[in-house]
């Protein structure tokens, strides 16, 4: 790879995703690989390798954003943040290594030591600046596997309170909720089956993926960790996991029976992914000219939500340079590709 090539990175907790510029910003590249970060330091040390390796990315400039820092495997943000960019340093060989430190912007690796804080879990704000950039007025919704981000933005500043996770999660500008990890104990307490409110079964026995499986929405790509039951990604597999949320066997009702079911789980997401949406749309006044910029694995709910709330929608893939793209789908790897990037601006 060229040295005038620009690496942007997305440590996440379940995942690495990366997205490749040349020196005129067309995408080359980008790609999402499963890191189950939880488990160790090994996946993410295993995935570099693999994208490196794949991508032929040495001697490029990198540019890494990250939320993995917040798994259980760290007693804390400021140790996990530490222990990332010790394990990417360690990995990674170039001279060219930045990272994103919110409104600090870029970093070099000598300047992080007392800026933990700003780099964990600020991945949303570099996808929304790249955002601003394109469209000065928007409502940026990343539905991913795991959550969604909302951001509002007006005359090209990202209108945001900013800070951590917590405050976030406080005004609906973050909600852990997603297309294919997120448990369906989590998103609904009763279902309606033949007839009655059936009360749900508290155990991880079903996720999001198998909702959209059964809806036929979900990208083939976008599943890439193990099911509920480690079991099969199948139509009929994804049936049986939700008949057990139901305390039932799939053999009790027919195939048609279980995608209602899974139609009414995804209506509860869309309802809880609109309530947030109106939230922020409330506190920001933005008018009814602003679209909704959808971008992630899940940015097809994104359409859905922009029809229920009368707003135009613009896909993420039609504003990313995507004429020299080999590999991969840009749009479903926001940050890494904002992260790239800043990097190209900073060179």
């Amino acid at each position: 790879m060229s040295p005038e090539a620009f690496v942007g990175w997305d440590l996440g907790g379940a995942h690495l995703k990366v997205a490749c510029l040349d020196a005129e910003g067309y995408v080359l590249h980008s790609a999402q690989w499963p890191c189950p970060l939880w488990q160790g330091l090994e996946p993410l040390r295993q995935g570099l390798e693999r994208a490196i390796r794949t991508l032929r990315l040495e001697g490029a400039h990198h540019a890494f954003t990250m939320t993995g820092e917040l798994v259980d495997l760290f007693r804390g943000r400021r140790e996990g943040v530490r222990a990332l960019i010790r394990t990417v340093e360690a990995q990674v060989s170039s001279p060219n290594i930045a990272w994103y430190a919110g409104p600090r912007g870029l970093l070099d690796s000598a300047a992080t030591l007392d800026a933990e804080q700003a780099i964990a879990s600020s991945n949303w704000l570099a996808s929304a600046t790249f955002t601003a950039r394109r469209v000065p007025q928007a409502l940026l919704v990343d539905i991913g596997s795991t959550t969604t981000d909302i951001v509002a933005i007006r005359d090209a500043e990202v209108l945001a309170h900013g800070g951590g996770d917590h405050q976030r999660l406080r005004c609906g500008e973050l909600l852990y909720t997603g297309v294919v990890r997120t448990p369906l104990m989590a998103l609904a307490q009763s279902a309606p089956f033949n007839g009655a409110w059936v009360a749900q079964m508290a155990e991880q026995f079903a996720l999001s993926a198998d909702v959209y499986r059964l809806t036929g929405e979900l990208p083939a790509h976008a599943d890439q960790l193990p099911s509920a039951d480690a079991g099969p990604k199948t139509v009929r597999a994804s049936a049986r996991r939700l008949a057990r949320m139901l305390g039932l066997d799939d053999t009790a009702a027919g195939l048609e029976d279980w995608r209602r079911l899974a139609c009414y789980y995804r209506e509860c997401q869309l309802h809880a992914i609109a309530r947030a949406l109106h939230l922020v749309v409330s506190e920001r006044a933005l008018d009814a000219a602003t679209p909704l910029v959808g971008c992630g694995v899940g940015r097809f709910l994104v359409r859905h939500l922009a029809a229920r709330c009368a707003r135009r929608y613009i896909d993420m893939a039609s504003l990313v340079n995507t004429q020299r793209l080999r590999t991969g789908a840009p749009a479903d790897c926001l940050p890494a590709l904002a992260v790239a990037e800043l990097a190209r601006g900073r060179a």
